[in-house]
């Protein structure tokens, strides 16, 4: 199968440029059909079939011919045939083994595109980065499951990637966990080292209907613009983030409770008091009333008691 667009002219020649099918569940169905592909539960493959939330998704990673883009999971390659005609070159990491020959398959007519077998975390991306885009950032692009949505993104954040931004289809719940402020239940310990270092908004909301096979809940688009510089100071970045794991770990206990009854926080009750106290803390606050500021301006108190 193979849709072309031939452009150029009798003096320049003419040059046939292959076109993204997949998106079209006709086609999603001969495919898996022709190949007996069986979904892996374990895997948490859901392959889109919607052309306008495919598009949605390429607008607003914002991809160009310059760039160079990483694709997590690229399933049968629906969305990798999208990214490969917009980008100048995708690398596309594949855990399961048996997509393998599907996606040599319906990528064959895109040359800017290569298929990576490993588990992503396993993957040395800043030497991906290196080898094909001579450092510079890069651009993520990935449908995930929710089981491995937070080591994925905090790792590209935590191990230096060199990142522009990320884009990637989540669980509802989980893109809105990534944007909401204090007070919310569902605020938490994602949501605050999501917004360290990166910009989130949601750029569209996704339903099961848009899957095959349809999820048992509906999917959103979020797009994590990363910052150059975080948008609050912090003299120890881990320290801040074993704070804010602590915080969230016992939600209905008090700050000075749930830090105290942390092995990750080395500090006595007296020592977290007065740190709280130093930043106008009540003693009495939850973790889950504090903004990213405050964090940091914890984590700086307690650095100067130590």
């Amino acid at each position: 199968m193979r849709i072309c667009t031939v452009t150029g002219n009798k003096e320049k020649g003419v040059k046939i440029m292959p076109r993204p099918y997949l998106g079209d569940p006709k086609y999603t169905i001969e495919v898996l059909q022709k190949y007996n592909f069986a979904f892996q539960k374990r895997f948490g493959q859901n392959f889109l079939i919607d052309t306008h939330v495919l598009d949605k998704i390429i607008d607003s990673a914002q991809i160009t011919k310059d760039d160079f883009v990483l694709e997590i999971g690229p399933g049968i390659g629906t969305m990798t045939q999208y990214l490969a005609e917009a980008a100048r070159e995708v690398a596309a990491v594949e855990i399961d083994k048996t997509l393998l020959p599907i996606l040599d398959d319906t990528l064959k007519d895109w040359d800017n595109v290569t298929v990576i077998n490993n588990d992503i975390l396993k993957v040395d991306i800043r030497q991906l980065a290196l080898e094909k885009n001579q450092g510079r950032p890069i651009k993520v692009v990935a449908n995930l499951p929710y089981y491995i949505t937070t080591p994925i993104i905090m790792g590209l954040f935590e191990n230096q990637v060199p990142v522009d931004s990320i884009t990637i289809m989540v669980q509802k719940e989980v893109a809105d966990r990534m944007q909401v402020g204090p007070g919310t239940k569902d605020y938490g310990a994602l949501s605050l080292a999501v917004q360290y270092y990166a910009k989130p908004k949601i750029v569209a909301n996704v339903p099961p209907n848009c899957f095959m096979p349809r999820p048992k809940v509906g999917s959103a688009v979020i797009r994590l613009e990363r910052y150059e510089k975080p948008p609050v100071e912090v003299k120890n970045e881990k320290l801040m983030f074993r704070i804010i794991r602590a915080s969230f770990n016992q939600r209905r206990k008090t700050l000075v409770n749930g830090l105290k009854n942390s092995q990750e926080i080395p500090f006595s009750k007296e020592q977290i008091e007065q740190a709280l106290g130093m930043c106008g803390l009540s003693l009495s606050v939850r973790g889950e009333a504090l903004t990213l500021a405050q964090f940091a301006q914890l984590a700086n108190a307690f650095t100067e008691i130590s």
